[in-house]
């Protein structure tokens, strides 16, 4: 899979994540990829939420892993 590939494909997971974010009052940013790692920053009511680690692992990373398998951890940069 290609470097584009791999962005294309965590871009659709986190169009499928974003919206219950949002409903919460938070919202998620893509910052970058670097190898096997992805970087995002949560927002808005994200990130005081006592859960946000929860979320990140449970929800954020097994969908982009459903998307870009190859991906091996998502960070959340404050």
């Amino acid at each position: 899979m290609t470097a584009q590939e791999t962005q294309d494909n965590v871009e659709k997971a986190l169009e499928e994540i974003r919206p219950f974010l949002v409903s919460d009052g938070g919202n998620i940013k893509l910052l970058s990829i670097e190898d096997t790692i992805v970087k995002v920053q949560l927002q808005g009511a994200c990130l005081g939420c006592s859960v946000n680690q929860m979320t990140l692992k449970n929800g954020v990373e097994a969908t982009i892993k459903k998307y870009a398998p190859q991906i091996q951890e998502v960070i959340n940069v404050i």
